[in-house]
């Protein structure tokens, strides 16, 4: 009798292990799918419901990440989705704002970019932890963070991470270019971003040269030569067909050189 009792009792154990291994696999499957189909939000013309879907998706990614915190997708997810959101919204409603001269509603939007690019670097810090944890001391310098990089992600796909990554730590700078500690740190965005580069120049359209082009135009004393040089490359391998490009060449080194 207590042999079965025994029995009976292992059996139950392992049943309720098995549960909770199969919600943990439907959880990562789920989110994995949710990675795969984030893409069409990118077909959506409509520029109140995507932003609409933009912050929802956000929303539902920190929940998956709440309940699966060792998941790479989720935080991938997190680091493209916080980016994007930041930069395509929070930071448009910002330079509205700063256009009309409404300093209140443009510090109120400021924020809420910085929260969002805040947010993305995080995120995509800890993905890239999962890879190598050395990244503090990687950031010394140039040399250093360069070095790392080519050390620990030489995979294509890696170009994904660091793609949204070097954008949110650049878009950050600008949008803070006026506080110092973050100005010092610029390097560190565009080596992150020449290091998409490399492993996939054709990830997001160019999207990472694009970005580097607008870094170079990014003021009176930018490189317009050389933003003018990858913008017009971009454009090309692109046939014109990236908005994202055509935007970058327009705001930047075409206004910039006018």
């Amino acid at each position: 009798m207590l042999t079965r009792s025994l029995g009976l009792l292992l059996v139950a154990a392992l049943a309720l292990g098995s549960t909770g291994c199969v919600k943990r696999m439907i959880l990562d499957s789920t989110i994995h799918s949710t990675r795969i189909g984030s893409g069409a939000a990118d077909t959506i013309g409509d520029y109140e419901m995507a932003s609409r879907a933009a912050a929802a998706g956000v929303l539902q990614f920190e929940g998956m990440h709440r309940l699966a915190p060792d998941n790479e997708d989720a935080l991938m997810l997190l680091t493209r989705g916080w980016a994007g959101w930041g930069y395509a919204f929070a930071q448009d409603d910002y330079e509205v704002a700063t256009l009309a001269n409404d300093e209140a509603t443009a510090e109120y939007h400021k924020k809420r970019a910085k929260a969002a690019f805040d947010r993305s670097v995080g995120y995509g810090l800890e993905l890239l932890a999962k890879e190598d944890g050395g990244f503090q001391a990687a950031k010394k310098n140039a040399d250093t963070i360069k070095a790392w990089l080519k050390t620990h992600f030489d995979d294509k796909e890696d170009a994904e991470v660091l793609f949204w990554l070097g954008s949110a730590w650049l878009a950050r700078v600008n949008l803070l270019k006026d506080e110092p500690e973050y100005v010092a740190e610029l390097f560190i965005g565009t080596a992150i971003l020449e290091r998409s580069r490399e492993l996939d120049p054709a990830f997001m359209s160019y999207g990472a040269q694009s970005t580097l082009g607008a870094y170079h135009a990014r003021s009176p004393m930018g490189e317009l030569d050389e933003a003018k040089k990858l913008l017009e490359d971009a454009m090309a391998k692109t046939q014109r067909k990236s908005l994202g490009v055509l935007l970058n060449y327009a705001k930047y080194a075409c206004m910039k050189s006018a």
